[in-house]
């Protein structure tokens, strides 16, 4: 299985780390403040994960189309489970609840992306899938709120005072990644209508 190289075992044991990582959460109001330190424990693993697998993938010069793939697609799944989580009565951590409006922005740009680079295939016939500035931003801070709340009830009051600015950075950077993404796909599907009526 040449496919399946370093940073792409890599990719997929942080994929199968969202289970235990989900787990975890379901448990976060249950009395054992456990719980939130195993949470927190493979959160930082599959962090770790993610910057390992990028960084093998360059030194090694093995970056592949399934590793393009399957990076986001990690990231998406860590992401939309634990927002959603955090945003719910029942297992947000006590104190640090992402408000509704939150999740919906952050799947939404996830819905819109997907969408829109459907439509670009299906006009195109062409596959496009192209990293952006503000898309890797987006998923670095969601990432950072993420860790944020979990590591929140540990911190001094003074710290915690920021989470409101950190969970509205996070969903105005998804509202820009979304335009950028939606610009950029629809210049290559214009672009690639020009090229077959010349």
């Amino acid at each position: 299985m040449g496919w399946l190289n370093w940073p792409n075992r890599i990719t997929v044991a942080r994929m199968l780390l969202v289970a235990p990582l989900v787990i975890c959460m379901l448990n976060l109001t249950s009395g054992w403040s456990g719980w939130r330190y195993l949470a927190m424990a493979i959160f930082g693993a599959m962090a770790f994960s993610d910057a390992l697998d990028g960084f093998l993938a360059r030194r090694l010069q093995s970056e592949t189309p399934l590793g393009r793939f399957l990076d986001p697609v990690a990231d998406k799944l860590l992401i939309v489970s634990t927002v959603i989580l955090l945003a719910t009565d029942a297992t947000a951590v006590p104190g640090f609840k992402l408000p509704s409006w939150v999740p919906v922005i952050i799947i939404g740009k996830d819905v819109f992306t997907v969408i829109g680079f459907g439509l670009v295939y299906a006009t195109t016939g062409e596959f496009f899938v192209q990293t952006r500035f503000w898309g890797k931003a987006c998923t670095v801070v969601q990432s950072a709120m993420i860790g944020f709340c979990l590591l929140a009830p540990d911190l001094p009051l003074v710290v915690q005072k920021p989470w409101p600015f950190v969970y509205c950075l996070a969903a105005g950077l998804a509202v820009v990644a979304t335009v950028d993404y939606l610009r950029i796909g629809n210049r290559f599907a214009a672009e690639q209508h020009a090229k077959k009526q010349s």
